[in-house]
């Protein structure tokens, strides 16, 4: 079955207290992300909006590899590049979430991070995050100077070190095994920075849909007093699964780096071990 036919997913987005909506998100086919334009920055909407339009052609395609997708940043990369040119300032978005792929004949969903937006994944109502947030406050949990729980009401939550458009190449990549009917959801941190992920675990996972779930989750955002805009995107694959057997070669988390070849990012990663 081509990735297209298994992924399904929805998305919603509320501008919040802001004057404008900066974030972006695309839900169609194999793609399922959001951007998160960079608040201030002179073109964020414009740059989230040319992040997401990088990947709408994979959204139309019957098969999906993660070389596809590494070709997607980085036309990305530059078409922000590009905002912040024409609009004479910095402009730059987060840019996450996760691309239904065929890898060594598998289905695997590609998960993708640049930035502090996220990407989990629900077992029942139990979330995981994937991604790592590219922040001051994640360096500082890393290093060990402040615990997880500090981290969500330091004065520097909203600092980012990495963006798609900050003219630093690359982004982090895992190869995630698909479930069947387990969710994933995609979010802008308007919801990750103001509900507690139990509650989003709870929201995400006792929706009857896709559609359901990302639309209460916004709602949930505004009802905790985000400050922020906010954008959530849910997707699952109804009926395929990756086999137990199957095992990504070499080991599924990367970070890719646009000046190697790209044609095979399978082989540019370092080892989790």
């Amino acid at each position: 079955m081509s990735a297209a036919h298994w992924s399904s997913g929805a998305g919603a987005t509320d501008t919040g207290p802001r004057a404008r909506n900066e974030d972006s998100f695309l839900s169609a086919g194999a793609v399922h992300i959001v951007a998160d334009g960079m608040g201030g920055h002179v073109g964020g909407a414009a740059a989230s909006a040319a992040a997401i339009e990088a990947f709408r052609d994979l959204a139309t395609r019957s098969s999906v590899t993660p070389a596809d997708v590494t070709s997607a940043v980085a036309t990305a990369q530059q078409s922000v590049i590009e905002v912040g040119q024409r609009a004479g300032a910095d402009s730059g978005t987060t840019l996450t979430g996760a691309i239904a792929v065929e890898h060594e004949g598998q289905p695997w969903w590609m998960v993708i991070n640049v930035g502090d937006s996220r990407t989990y994944q629900l077992d029942g109502t139990h979330l995981h995050q994937i991604t790592v947030d590219h922040s001051h406050v994640q360096q500082l949990v890393d290093a060990g100077r402040i615990t997880a729980e500090q981290a969500a009401h330091h004065p520097d939550r909203n600092i980012i070190t990495r963006a798609i458009g900050d003219g630093v190449d690359g982004f982090d990549a895992w190869l995630v095994p698909v479930v069947p009917s387990s969710r994933l959801v995609i979010a802008s941190d308007g919801l990750t920075g103001v509900v507690p992920s139990e509650l989003i675990g709870s929201v995400a996972g006792l929706a009857d849909t896709d559609a359901d779930a990302a639309e209460r989750l916004v709602e949930a955002a505004l009802r905790h007093g985000t400050g922020d805009n906010v954008t959530v995107v849910v997707a699952h694959a109804a009926a395929t699964s990756t086999p137990d057997d199957a095992v990504p070669d070499p080991w599924p988390m990367w970070p890719v780096d646009f000046d190697d070849d790209t044609t095979d990012v399978s082989q540019r990663r370092e080892s989790a071990e």
